[in-house]
């Protein structure tokens, strides 16, 4: 059994570490009833009255996944292994933080009525599972943070999803490092129509507004911060304005490779039960766009904090059942404006902090029935460092200063009058006083 701290370490990604947390439970029996807690914190089972998952790829693009888990047995598809060649020939990589994942996203459970084990937010989704990292505990990790060969695998594992049909994009990973591949890639997967999760890092403790964290950072990925059963940001993680929303992410109960279980903390955890919501709201209403998946998913986040926004917990804790009536509200919506299912156009309003996403009131009306999605406060200024603006306030005087010293000698320059080319005399009008004939040299 396994005890760990995620997100994953690769590449400069989000570190893992042993954190001393309490086994999983020894018996399977009571695998459930644990897991249980974290699933009803984010209210999914009320979700599964409307939703399950139906008809929805998740990508997880992380260390691989463990087709044989019990609880995930027949929902695997394996795509291509872009860590390949990074440890030694005939090492076996242990795919712990990858099957762990993707255990909460679609985990289906195991046993009579699959009552047992680990069951995921969205159960009746599929997984496809493309390596893109190395577990931190494989020996290729320093090749793979070394190597250029692997610079792109996080990228190319994002092409592959959205070539490959899935909906959902999940990355519990990151890396303080953009890059203009994975830049890319990310747009290319929403331009596709493809929801964009990832956790926003595990660094928090250490910054009191922390550097900014890739692929979540990115314009149009849900990054999403780790919470306590309190609904209180961890602090683990990360505080800075790509946050959008929370969940929970602490002692989250996931399933392992051969029937083991993982008691693990991070955004790592936090970021699959976002991406497992996504997954219901994407079985519901297949054609509402990115936008307004993440849309619902802020409109609906309960636990929310002073203001409406924070960078510790973004627009608050994810609602499952909430966001899925959240997003048929704003299914209803966008026909009712004459546009497609889905159209960002029909969003107004908020925006979130570094992110560049539409934001919170939607005009219009919702069709009979639907519950109207809850307008936030106008966004506040949750954070402004001092140090930085007044290092810029004093270059942008000194560039000032310069600028007029460099003018008044141009004028200065330009006014003097220029020696005459050799052999060439230069007669000014009227001419100067002196001797005619005088050559004039400025």
């Amino acid at each position: 059994m396994l005890a760990a701290a995620c997100a994953l370490s690769a590449g400069g990604l989000l570190a893992t570490a042993l954190a001393g947390l309490p086994p999983p439970p020894a018996e399977l029996a009571m695998v459930r009833p644990a897991e249980m807690t974290v699933l009803q914190q984010v209210n999914v089972p009320r979700a599964w009255d409307i939703s399950k998952g139906g008809g929805v790829t998740v990508a997880v693009l992380d260390s691989g996944v463990d087709t044989t888990a019990p609880d995930l047995t027949g929902k695997v598809t394996v795509g291509p292994d872009y860590v390949a060649g990074v440890d030694p020939p005939g090492y076996k990589p242990p795919l712990n933080h990858g099957t762990y994942i993707a255990s909460l996203i679609a985990g289906h459970g195991q046993g009579l009525g699959h009552a047992q084990g680990v069951v995921g937010v969205a159960p009746q989704a599929k997984v496809l599972s493309v390596r893109v990292i190395p577990d931190d505990t494989e020996p290729g990790v320093d090749a793979y943070n070394t190597r250029p060969a692997y610079a792109d695998a996080i990228g190319k594992g994002i092409y592959y999803a959205v070539r490959h049909h899935a909906g959902v994009i999940n990355m519990s990973l990151g890396s303080n490092q953009p890059t203009a591949y994975l830049r890319t890639a990310v747009a290319y997967a929403l331009t596709h129509k493809v929801v964009v999760v990832a956790a926003a890092g595990n660094n928090g403790a250490f910054h009191d507004f922390a550097p900014y964290i890739y692929p979540a950072s990115y314009p149009g990925v849900v990054a999403v911060a780790a919470v306590n059963v309190s609904g209180a940001r961890a602090d683990f993680s990360e505080q800075n304005a790509s946050v959008v929303v929370s969940a929970p992410g602490v002692a989250v109960l996931g399933a392992g490779p051969g029937g083991e279980y993982i008691d693990a903390d991070g955004t790592s955890p936090a970021a699959a039960l976002v991406s497992g919501v996504a997954a219901l709201i994407r079985s519901r209403y297949p054609t509402l766009s990115p936008v307004l998946v993440e849309q619902a998913l802020i409109n609906s986040a309960t636990r929310r904090p002073p203001g409406g926004y924070s960078v510790e917990v973004g627009f608050g804790e994810v609602d499952a059942a909430a966001a899925l009536t959240a997003a048929g509200t704003l299914a209803a919506q966008s026909p009712a404006r004459g546009l497609l299912p889905g159209t960002a156009a029909t969003v107004r309003g908020n925006t979130v902090p570094g992110k560049g996403v539409p934001g919170t009131t939607v005009p219009g009306t919702a069709a009979p029935g639907a519950t109207a999605a809850r307008p936030l406060p106008p966004i506040v200024v949750v954070h402004r460092d001092h140090r930085v603006i007044t290092a810029y306030a004093a270059a942008a005087t000194g560039a000032a200063v310069l600028a007029a010293i460099c003018l008044a000698a141009l004028i200065v320059l330009a006014r003097r009058p220029r020696r005459p080319a050799a052999g060439m005399e230069m007669t000014l009008f009227p001419p100067p006083a002196g001797p005619p004939g005088d050559d004039l040299i400025g």
